[in-house]
């Protein structure tokens, strides 16, 4: 199924069933079930960006804002532990923000890992509010301090964090630019915006600028741009349909269903079988949420190679 040909009182139906994931055309399948992988760290294309990375990668922030999240506040050998663990499982996405605060953490798990094999995103910060300072310098001089932070001469992917109005890409316009000259001189490989509303989602599948979304997506509407998944839906096909990398995010509604194990299952059976969605972020506090994470998404990927 295409954004043209979308149907939503069959999505509504088939959600209701647990059956979404069959009304659409999932290029993971389009090769025949005999050549499914049902591998949760398998390495896919983030749209017509050039970036290649895990299934699954890591969000660094839990309960963040204010550059705290929970990574930073508990011990941190048990944070680096989280880290390292994941990239040690196979995990090659590691997702930062300045608004999380988890650059010098992330600085120190680096340091035993392959750079060239991890897929480093972070974001930039250009609202009121959610870090200390009251300034917002242009993003040449933020990404310049990014990349001290982490201790790294390029970042794979920087986002423009937390747009929500339908004009963010002539506000942020200057941003934009001074992100593409950063990217033009492979400082930054990829960049875009992460959303929080449809019609920043709207405007991001419309931009030229874009290379790559963070959109949250789970079966049951919340933490999301609207309650209604299928109008979610309809918008990351677009942007899937475009060229975009898609980045899933609030697969578990922001942590509100994180102990349903049924729903988990579910909605990772979902946001894998939409085809829409090349990855998966998932904000694990332990080694052991990833162990589990990464046994449910084979079981969801085997069960819909069956389906």
């Amino acid at each position: 199924m295409d954004a043209s040909s979308f149907n939503r009182r069959k999505f509504v139906a088939a959600l209701s069933m647990g059956t979404a994931h069959l009304l659409f055309s999932n290029p993971l399948l389009a090769s025949g079930k005999n050549s499914f992988s049902t591998d949760p760290l398998q390495a896919i294309r983030l749209g017509q960006s050039g970036l290649e990375t895990s299934l699954i990668g890591i969000g660094t922030g839990v309960h963040a804002g204010g550059r705290t999240a929970f990574l930073t506040r508990q011990d941190k050998s048990k944070s680096l532990g989280v880290l390292r663990h994941a990239y040690e499982r196979g995990i090659r996405f590691f997702d930062c923000a300045d608004s999380y605060g988890t650059h010098p953490l992330m600085k120190e798990a680096l340091e035993g890992m392959a750079r060239e094999k991890i897929t480093l995103c972070s974001k930039i910060w250009v609202r009121p509010g959610g870090i200390p300072e009251p300034e917002r310098p242009d993003a040449d001089v933020v990404i310049d301090r990014f990349r001290k932070e982490l201790n790294t001469d390029y970042l794979d992917m920087v986002q423009i964090h937390c747009m929500v109005d339908s004009e963010w890409t002539d506000t942020q316009k200057r941003q934009m630019d001074i992100l593409q000259k950063l990217k033009d001189k492979g400082i930054v490989r990829a960049h875009g915006v992460s959303v929080h509303s449809l019609d920043a989602m709207k405007a991001a599948a419309a931009s030229d600028w874009v290379d790559i979304v963070h959109v949250r997506i789970n079966p049951y509407g919340i933490a999301m741009d609207k309650p209604d998944p299928a109008e979610v839906v309809q918008v990351i096909n677009q942007l899937h349909e475009r060229g975009k990398g898609v980045v899933g995010m609030k697969l578990v509604g922001n942590g509100e269903y994180r102990n349903d194990s049924d729903k988990i299952n579910h909605a990772l059976k979902f946001v894998l079988g939409l085809g829409c969605v090349d990855m998966m972020i998932v904000g694990f506090e332990t080694t052991a949420q990833i162990d589990n994470y990464l046994d449910r998404t084979k079981n969801a990927l085997t069960d819909l190679a069956r389906s």
